[in-house]
């Protein structure tokens, strides 16, 4: 059954207000229990913990979406866990309660991204996923530039706790959004990556039986590309801020808001790309962006050009936004397992965010922003290498013969 148009544009808005919603946390956690006369330490503890969930939780969550039988089930208990969340932050700023509140936000958010993910597997198929996933990132990417000023004014203008109490209400549109998408017309099975409309009784998930040569390659090359991304941005803020305090904040908005543009504009081309051209043209342009801006960043001094290089952020976020997905669902394809993949990836990257500001911090501390903007670039250049050296391409031979359940 081809999706509606109705369920469609559900899906769009659904993504647009699942972002302004994730907007709510992040960088106004730290403001806000700053501004509750929270210590760095208990700060740092809460969102190292939450940090730790998010990392754990991401396997357990693809194998819960995967024996689910409505993603629109989960996506909805999720977001419904999220807004607690934010009325727990607003209500109670004490530490045990901030705590819980950080968790289940961590938790409910290693379900949120998938159930996107599963429900437009589900309501496409594998055909036309790739512009599908494009459409997503774009909406996603609206919405949270929309919100981050959005939310960022009503901090200023009322106080930081109204930011967690705008999140908590967007419950309400999110919601009204994914009624538009028609249950019956999300296939359960090829939503996790097996033939459509045939119910299997699946045999007990087992890790090793996932784990090939394309998939370790494809997670090493996320690893190494997100050990070397996480620290750039935070490091390039801290040489803003040393070159040209006075207008350090206004730049960073700048190089937040600059690659979300990007973003909106070319996922969905790139979506289309990866269908026509296969899925490694498309992998190593995005891994290639990276080295080249960690080269620039090492490079340029003045801090308005240093705004332009983070424009190549955008590139980068265009591609993994369509590409992890994709690739995944390639690799997955009649498993039934796309779901359960999908966090073993999201694991590995993960673990290479949660290195990357250490080891960017540790060699500035030492050699000085420059070599660690080069050390980053080169990990980033050993990511491609992989890509280029090793990944086969996932792409069905000719898109046009495959049919609905992925059978060439």
């Amino acid at each position: 059954m081809a999706p509606s148009r109705r369920s469609l544009r559900g899906l769009d808005w659904f993504a647009f207000f699942v972002a302004d919603v994730q907007t709510g946390f992040g960088p106004f956690v730290s403001v806000y229990l700053t501004a509750e006369k929270w210590t760095q330490v208990d700060i740092g503890l809460v969102l190292s913990v939450a940090g730790v969930v998010s990392l754990v939780g991401q396997i357990p969550a693809g194998r819960l979406l995967d024996a689910a039988r409505s993603e629109r089930l989960v996506a909805a208990v999720a977001v419904g866990l999220i807004s607690a969340s934010a009325i727990a932050y607003a209500a109670w700023p004490i530490f045990p309660v901030v705590l819980a509140a950080a968790c289940l936000h961590a938790a409910a958010s290693c379900l949120l991204g998938p159930a996107i993910a599963a429900i437009s597997l589900g309501l496409v198929g594998p055909r036309q996923i790739g512009e599908r996933f494009g459409r997503n990132a774009r909406f996603q990417s609206i919405g949270a530039g929309l919100s981050a000023a959005v939310m960022g004014a009503v901090g200023y203008l009322l106080e930081p706790r109204a930011v967690f109490l705008v999140t908590a209400s967007l419950l309400i549109p999110t919601w009204m959004a994914l009624r538009f998408i028609e249950p019956r017309e999300i296939d359960p099975e090829r939503a996790h990556g097996a033939s459509p409309r045939e119910p299997q009784d699946h045999p007990p998930i087992r890790l090793r039986s996932l784990v090939t040569k394309p998939l370790i390659v494809f997670g090493c090359a996320i690893l190494l590309f997100h050990l070397a991304n996480a620290a750039m941005l935070p490091l390039m803020g801290s040489v803003l801020t040393k070159r040209s305090s006075e207008w350090a904040t206004v730049l960073i908005a700048a190089c937040l808001v600059g690659p979300q543009l990007v973003v909106a504009l070319c996922s969905p081309w790139a979506g289309r790309q990866a269908q026509r051209l296969g899925r490694r043209p498309i992998l190593l342009a995005g891994l290639a962006a990276l080295p080249i801006r960690g080269i620039l960043f090492a490079t340029v001094s003045d801090p308005y050009l240093l705004v332009v290089v983070q424009l190549l952020d955008g590139i980068t976020a265009t591609v993994f936004s369509v590409m992890v997905p994709l690739t995944i669902a390639d690799l997955t394809r009649g498993t039934g397992r796309f779901n359960l993949t999908l966090g073993l990836v999201g694991t590995m990257m993960g673990i290479g965010a949660s290195l990357s500001p250490t080891l960017a911090g540790y060699i500035t501390d030492v050699y000085g922003s420059s070599t660690a903007f080069f050390t980053l670039a080169a990990i980033a250049f050993v990511g491609v290498s992989v890509v280029a050296l090793l990944m086969p391409e996932t792409r069905p031979r000719d898109p046009e013969t495959v049919t609905e359940d992925g059978r060439e």
